[in-house]
């Protein structure tokens, strides 16, 4: 059970949810307790995610690499529709576990994911040389995206952790938090339209 009960949500009939609809309200719903907050955040995420120039595919294996290092369980248990469209296949998701010695990602999407990884563990160890690196494959805008992406995936993704909602996760993220959870591992991941 959730530590932070969510709030009614009105005309949503929770009964008839599948459990990708279910996965999402759960952190909605938590969010619902202060409408304002949860509508501003949803434009932010939905600019970021779709007003951007980012592939869906590389935006998705960045948040799914900080969902790791959050242990964000509901974050590692979903993969975004648009996102497997553009690529993201479980076998991708578990060159996760060791991006740079992937063979299926490209080089910009290992110098993205080593940012996100830095960005998640330790932010003051992104120096000139890490923005170098990432400056062979993205522009300044793109950069500015990357950096977006990463500080909402960590600040969210952690405090969702936190409130520890999965509820309707599947089995493999349902273990305790003393245990450590990969989204590479999951045997059921939930597609989200």
């Amino acid at each position: 059970m959730a530590r932070i009960a969510p709030a009614d949500i009105p005309g949503i009939d929770t009964e008839h949810l599948d459990r990708a609809q279910r996965v999402q309200l759960g952190v909605a719903g938590i969010l619902m307790h202060r409408p304002d907050f949860a509508g501003a955040l949803g434009s932010v995420s939905e600019a970021i995610n779709h007003g951007g120039t980012l592939p869906r595919r590389l935006v998705e294996l960045v948040r799914l690499r900080i969902a790791f290092h959050n242990q964000c369980r509901s974050c590692m248990a979903i993969r975004y529709d648009e996102a497997v469209q553009d690529g993201v296949t479980e076998d991708v998701v578990c060159s996760l576990e060791r991006p740079a010695d992937a063979d299926d990602l490209s080089e910009a999407e290992r110098a993205a994911l080593r940012y996100a990884d830095l960005f998640a563990t330790n932010h003051l160890a992104i120096d000139d040389a890490v923005y170098d690196d990432l400056r062979r494959y993205f522009t300044e805008g793109e950069l500015v995206e990357i950096g977006l992406n990463c500080a909402i995936d960590v600040g969210i993704g952690r405090l969702t952790a936190t409130w520890d909602v999965t509820d309707d996760l599947p089995d493999d993220f349902q273990v305790s938090y003393s245990e450590t959870a990969t989204p590479w591992n999951a045997e059921t991941p939930i597609i989200v339209a």
